[in-house]
């Protein structure tokens, strides 16, 4: 710098440090400006994203379809077996749901799947949900042990884990702007109460030897029915999930209808939670749409319900023609209820994730008692079910438990909605109460998510007996469902929107 420019009695040198720094601020400033300019603020914040992909679990021939008391091995494939996977962004935190067309998913499935998850994508495993439809006609991913966690994952259960991160991965891939709509519809036709008052005397004795106060599953149009022993949850659920020109991405449901059935015998099927998702996509999906749109049924809290009219029997159908009459109206229903509603763009996502210890359900030294005599009896002829042998062994296996098992419990938020999961076949009374008491609404609950722990019927079920209730069907400690129910009422309090 020229000395004339260098004031009156000052330093040179010190001039010139100050007026170097002066320039350094000056660009410093500038540089912050344009960063800033870059950055989005928070009126700025980056769009809400959506993307969903699906993956094919289809079973090879032969493996155990696990539907009833005695598998038999699959001989068909009617139509394959998919996990459907959406994987949501608002920005700050990512969420990744999945569904998959199974009975159940043993709880160390959930576990690799969600790590690994969290590794390839950075989704954190704490906001995966993975959740099963409860199939009757699908292959087994619960492995050799439905509770023993130190168990290494078979076969199928490995290439299950493997699809499910794929089609996250997928989904992640596919992320593009989107807009969420919210709504419901109520679809009672569908759904009845299995459980059921009978006149005195008519219902048999169980496998324990005991007699019931209520009966699952009785014979419908008998003349000894009094009334169900509760009530129905019609509501159906749902978030849908499209660009803002209107192209579908998803739509995510939850429906408390156990399964329909009505499979060929040794059939493969995803009953009609997989017809239902292909009827949406043939409803929603305009025929030039590159990217898919993906359908997603839940299975919302259905351990007491399924699609039996007990009051009047309907007539003998072909096998899937109920099935699809269930799925096709479900279908047509939801496609309706999206029409006229508005999505928005302004959505916050947050999760939680709660390890709850919970009681198993020992058996006592008279029930193991009479588990080891009914087990020291002739074995049944071939191809005979005996209820009560079965029953013998799952409680001379439950007395080799721990006394506590680690319940795996989350809640969603996603915009306004809270989602509620619990590992197991929840009674709709469970569900009804978490849809009215959750602190953040709407709110429903989604069952057989992340293990399968049995069924969960409320105390006061217990105390009426039937078969969801019987020790080797319930597995959990008798209140479980009140501390389970409990936890997670707390546990919206902490997503609650402000």
């Amino acid at each position: 710098m020229p000395t004339a420019c260098i004031p009156p009695g000052r330093n040179s040198r010190t001039v010139r440090i100050a007026l170097w720094h002066g320039l350094w601020m000056i660009l410093c400033s500038l540089c912050l400006q344009i960063s800033t300019a870059a950055e989005p603020g928070p009126e700025e914040s980056q769009p809400f994203r959506a993307g969903a992909a699906t993956s094919n679990i289809t079973p090879p021939l032969g493996g155990a379809i696990i539907g009833g008391f005695t598998p038999i091995p699959g001989t068909h494939i009617h139509d394959e077996l998919h996990v459907r996977c959406l994987v949501l962004d608002d920005g700050q935190h990512k969420v990744a749901i999945v569904v998959c067309d199974l009975l159940g998913i043993h709880r160390s499935v959930s576990d690799v799947a969600r790590a690994r998850i969290q590794e390839r994508t950075g989704i954190p495993s704490t906001h995966v949900l993975i959740s099963a439809t409860h199939t009757h006609s699908a292959t087994s991913a619960l492995g050799q042990s439905r509770y023993d966690q130190t168990v290494p994952l078979d076969t199928y259960q490995e290439f299950v884990v493997q699809r499910i991160v794929d089609g996250v991965q997928r989904a992640a891939t596919l992320l593009r702007p989107a807009e969420l709509i919210v709504g419901q519809v109520d679809v009672p036709e569908h759904v009845f109460n299995r459980r059921w008052h009978m006149t005195p005397g008519s219902i048999p004795p169980n496998p324990f030897g005991q007699t019931d106060l209520v009966k699952m599953n009785p014979p419908a149009g008998s003349r000894d029915l009094l009334e169900p022993a509760g009530p129905i949850d019609p509501t159906l659920s749902f978030l849908y999930f499209r660009e803002p020109t209107g192209a579908p991405i998803a739509l995510y449901a939850a429906y408390s209808l156990h399964y329909v059935g009505g499979v060929g015998n040794g059939h493969v099927s995803a009953d009609y939670f997989g017809m239902f998702c292909d009827a949406l996509q043939r409803r929603l999906q305009p025929p030039d749409q590159e990217l898919p749109f993906v359908a997603m049924l839940a299975n919302g809290t259905s351990g007491n319900i399924n699609n039996i009219n007990f009051r009047t029997p309907r007539p003998a159908q072909p096998a899937y023609q109920q099935m699809r009459h269930v799925a096709r109206d479900v279908a047509e229903r939801v496609d309706s209820a999206t029409q006229g509603l508005t999505g928005t763009t302004a959505i916050s996502l947050q999760a939680v994730w709660k390890e709850l210890e919970v009681g198993w359900r020992i058996p006592t030294a008279a029930q193991l008692d009479w588990a080891n005599q009914t087990l020291a009896q002739p074995e049944p002829a071939p191809g005979k079910t005996d209820l009560a042998r079965i029953y013998a062994e799952r409680v001379r296996n439950l007395a080799d438990q721990p006394a506590i098992a680690p319940v795996p419990l989350q809640v969603l938020r996603i915009g306004p909605v809270c989602i509620g999961t619990m590992p197991c076949e929840v009674f709709c009374e469970i569900g009804l109460a978490f849809r009215q008491r959750s602190a953040q609404q709407p709110a429903f609950l989604v069952s057989l998510s992340h293990g399968y722990f049995g069924y969960l019927p409320t105390p006061e079920q217990h105390r009426l007996g039937g078969y969801e209730t019987w020790l080797g069907t319930s597995r959990l400690e008798e209140q479980a469902s009140d501390k389970m129910l409990d936890e997670l009422i707390r546990m919206t309090e902490m997503v609650r929107s402000p």
